[in-house]
Order: C-alpha cells, then structure tokens, then sequence
C-alpha cells in the first residue's frame, strides 16, 4: 500500500481498521457457535477451540496495529496560537520520523493477519478431520439405532434444553437437590433429565462445579431425535374409556 503520511493515510487505514475490527467479531460469533454445538463432545475439539481462540486474538491485535498507524500519522491541523506555522522543511522531517513508525505497525498487522488466515485453514481441515474420523470409529449400530420414541415431556424438556440450560445443586434443609435450569425457562424434571442423559441424547459438562452449574449439551443423537416428529400425549385411562362406560349402562338401563 502506499500513501502519504496526513489525511491520504488516514484515507487507506481507515477501511483496513473497521474490516479488522469486524473480523474479531466475526471470529467471537464463530468461536461462541462452535463451543455451544455438539462438536465439544469429539476428541480433539479442544485444539479447534484454542485454534479459533487465537484467531480472535490475533485479529485483534492487527486491529491495534492499525490503530497504531493512526496514532503515528502526523496530521496537518493548525497550531496554537502564537506558535508558528510548519513550514515545508518542518513538514517533511515530521513525515520522515512518521513513516517508519507507520510501516512498522503496518508490518505487524499483515504479519497478525497472517496467523489469522492459517489459523482459519487449519481449523477448517481439522474439524472436518475430526467429524470424519468420529463417523468412521462410530459403531454402526450405534449410528443407526434411533431407540424407543421420545414422550412428549421428554421432546419438549430436550428442545428447551437445545436452546441452553444447565444442572444446578442446591443444599436445602440440609439436603442435595439436584433441578434443570433452561435458557428459555421451560421446567425439566431431574427424572426427564436423567433419562434423556442415560439415552446420550444429552451432555452435562462434568468439569464444572454443580454449585456453578454445568452446562447442558444436546448430542448428535439428541439432534436427531429432534428431527423425529413431535408425538402426541395419550389420553388418561378414565377420559379414554368413559364414552364407552356410558354407552354400556345405557343400553343396560
């Protein structure tokens, strides 16, 4: 890039700042996105996980650098008064101490910038390494087994739990009690939550503390059981039989 050190720089930095700025948020969404889905279950996310971290952190970075450049460009407003007025002389000597700065921070956010870009080609061939070899290592009964059908209540509690939710323990009258707390509020019993778990349609994150809460997973297997459709809840044995009890004593009467 070239440019001259004043209001022309402050031209081309300018651009380049907000579009590293809005690639550190970019990088937070992704990251965030990726530390709430199922891939944290498979072996070897973590590294994923840090990968991305640093492709936060080195975008940033580059967005200092640029903000560096800012700082070192020597702009031309008008002096105090009573001072006199940078004359030709003046001015080249401030953009020849200037220039070097400038490039210097320059040379750090490419370099920044670069991290980033292998970051990110690494992070997509891992990920797409690691769902690979987790589908190959999957037994196939354990790929094709969907098991018994959800009941509403355990359908309902699993789509609230796909939205956020964590496992609390609380000491009330001296007594451990374990609850299900959702993100959007939905009540999940300990006893939906415990067959769910036991069926790995779910995750709780163990190396948590359950005073702290521990964050609530829905797995691949409890993504697809969401895919299933919704079944409807059977009627109560008395509601169900009640037509047929009155048409029996009336045809008795």
């Amino acid at each position: 890039m070239s440019y001259t050190p004043g209001t022309d720089a402050l031209r081309h930095i300018r651009p380049l700042l907000l579009q590293a700025q809005g690639l550190t948020a970019t990088a937070l969404v992704r990251l965030t996105a990726l530390d709430n889905s199922t891939y944290t279950n498979i072996a070897g996310s973590r590294a994923g996980l840090e990968l991305l971290a640093s492709v936060v952190s080195s975008s940033s970075l580059a967005g200092t650098d640029l903000a560096h450049v800012v700082l070192a460009n020597p702009y031309e407003g008008a002096q105090f008064a009573g001072y006199p007025a940078d004359d030709e002389a003046v001015r080249t000597a401030r953009h020849a101490e200037a220039i070097p700065k400038m490039n210097g921070h320059l040379n750090d956010a490419v370099h920044q910038l670069d991290l980033c870009a292998i970051g990110c080609h690494y992070l997509a061939h891992g990920i797409t390494e690691d769902l690979t070899t987790t589908h190959k290592n999957k037994p196939a009964a354990v790929q094709q087994t969907t098991g018994p059908a959800l009941t509403p209540a355990q359908y309902d509690a699993l789509t609230a739990l796909n939205g956020g939710g964590r496992l609390y323990e609380s000491t009330t009258r001296g007594l451990g009690v374990t609850r299900v707390a959702t993100d959007d509020g939905t009540r999940v019993s300990i006893a939906t939550f415990r067959a769910l778990a036991k069926r790995r349609l779910i995750t709780a994150d163990t190396s948590t503390s359950l005073y702290h809460g521990q964050k609530i997973t829905v797995t691949e297997d409890g993504h697809r059981a969401l895919t299933q459709p919704r079944h409807r809840a059977a009627l109560p044995t008395s509601a169900a039989t009640a037509p047929k009890a009155a048409v029996t004593q009336g045809a008795r009467r």
